[in-house]
């Protein structure tokens, strides 16, 4: 803790401020998005179809839209947009505690997720410029801030939902409210130059994608990292399943202790890591690194097939711990790895559509992750899951070792601005 708060203050106060904003825009999420589906199937009645489609609809708004968030944010400035985005969180986590028409709920739950889009590649954009040559550093202390609102939010929710779920919403929205006010008064406008100055120029948006597509260099590094979010996203996925499978009506329960570890080692171990990883590991090095670790999480599993519910639990266990300790090397020198690639321009807007890029791998990975888990469940085959969760993580290690010894990995030269 001390380290935390140390670390914390040798940052700007621009900097701290869009830590604690992350902090609280995840435990706002967070103790209201795990329990929305029980409420619309159990409080409200919807059929499973309908709540899928809910909760599908904030997904779809949210991933298909981060490319928008990103190009608004270079063109009017960081500020706006994580302005806009808190706002509109804060009246769709009102509506979805109070409202209960189907139309009304995909509105909210939509608009829940623009929002999202809206803030995340402002945000991170806005701490890249700030923390300067700091930006891995920074991106390390931000994560620590992000997994502390992920481990607190689904607490607080579940002591606020023993009272009742509209409480939860509104507390969450009134969370979003405060942040609004806090960063209208407090965040200081800053926008990337190139946007802006496209937008003086008069230069269109599709002018600007095809500045971010052209960048093959940042398009080979994005479609080399998808496996790390599928990977990443198992926590909501094939571990469960296994859980449940080896674990019965203990599953439910084995799957909430098993978020509280990952995000645990996200907290207490994110400064070590990224500081050992800086001191052994050139940035490139400390990506393969990191994403060997997140597919090596994975063999504990394959390697105890039909053996004792304590060995399954105690795999589990160790598959999260390992799979957050990756995560946790790789996440900083992720995010400076592509304002790098970005070469400092439109970085708003290739955040955008690096996000956009892993939520469709996201999608397309795990359809894939769910049919193989169904068939090698039926042919009592399970290892099947965790060999390929494991080739994953070393195809994505391979790819981006491949890209760092060809050189395309490095900060390309400023191109000048048009006349």
């Amino acid at each position: 803790m001390r380290n935390l708060i140390r670390q914390s203050g040798s940052f700007t106060p621009t900097v701290r401020l869009l830590m604690v904003n992350q902090f609280a825009i995840n435990l706002a999420f967070y103790m209201l998005m795990p329990y929305l589906a029980a409420h619309l199937s159990g409080d409200l009645g919807l059929a499973a179809w309908t709540v899928g489609l809910v909760l599908g609809s904030r997904n779809l708004s949210q991933q298909g839209l981060f490319l928008i968030g990103g190009t608004i944010a270079d063109r009017f400035g960081y500020k706006a947009p994580i302005l806009a985005g808190c706002v509109l969180r804060t009246g769709g986590f009102a509506l979805l505690g109070w409202v209960d028409t189907v139309p009304a709920l995909i509105a909210a739950s939509a608009v829940t997720g623009f929002a999202g889009a809206l803030f995340n590649p402002a945000v991170r954009a806005y701490l890249a410029a700030e923390a300067g040559e700091r930006r891995v550093d920074a991106f390390a202390m931000f994560n620590v801030y992000y997994q502390a609102g992920m481990l607190l939010g689904p607490l607080v929710g579940l002591a606020l939902l023993a009272a009742d779920f509209r409480l939860v919403c509104t507390v969450a929205a009134a969370i979003f409210a405060a942040l609004s006010v806090l960063q209208a008064r407090n965040l200081p406008a800053r926008s990337g130059t190139d946007g802006a100055d496209a937008l003086r120029a008069g230069s269109g948006v599709w002018a600007q994608w095809r500045t971010v597509v052209g960048n093959r260099p940042f398009l080979l590094f994005s479609a080399a990292m998808i496996g790390s979010y599928v990977l990443t996203f198992q926590v909501y996925l094939a571990l469960p399943l296994a859980a449940d499978a080896a674990l019965g009506a203990d599953g439910t329960k084995a799957t909430s202790a098993l978020f509280v570890v990952s995000a645990a080692v996200a907290v207490a171990g994110q400064l070590r890591l990224t500081g050992w990883a800086k001191r052994r590991f050139t940035p490139h090095q400390a990506l393969t690194a990191g994403l060997a670790a997140m597919g090596g999480a994975f063999l504990p599993l394959a390697l105890i097939p039909g053996s004792s519910k304590a060995a399954v639990l105690a795999a589990l266990v160790v598959a999260v711990a390992v799979l957050a300790a990756g995560s946790a090397v790789v996440y900083p020198f992720e995010m400076d790895t592509v304002v790098a690639l970005s070469g400092n321009r439109l970085v708003a807007t290739h955040y955008g559509l690096y996000n956009t890029v892993s939520g469709l791998g996201i999608t397309l990975g795990n359809l894939a992750c769910g049919a193989l888990w169904d068939y090698a469940h039926t042919n009592d085959s399970t290892w099947l899951v965790w060999a390929a969760l494991t080739g994953t993580g070393v195809g994505c290690a391979a790819a981006v070792g491949a890209l760092a010894r060809t050189g395309r990995l490095t900060c390309p030269l400023p191109q000048p601005a048009p006349a």
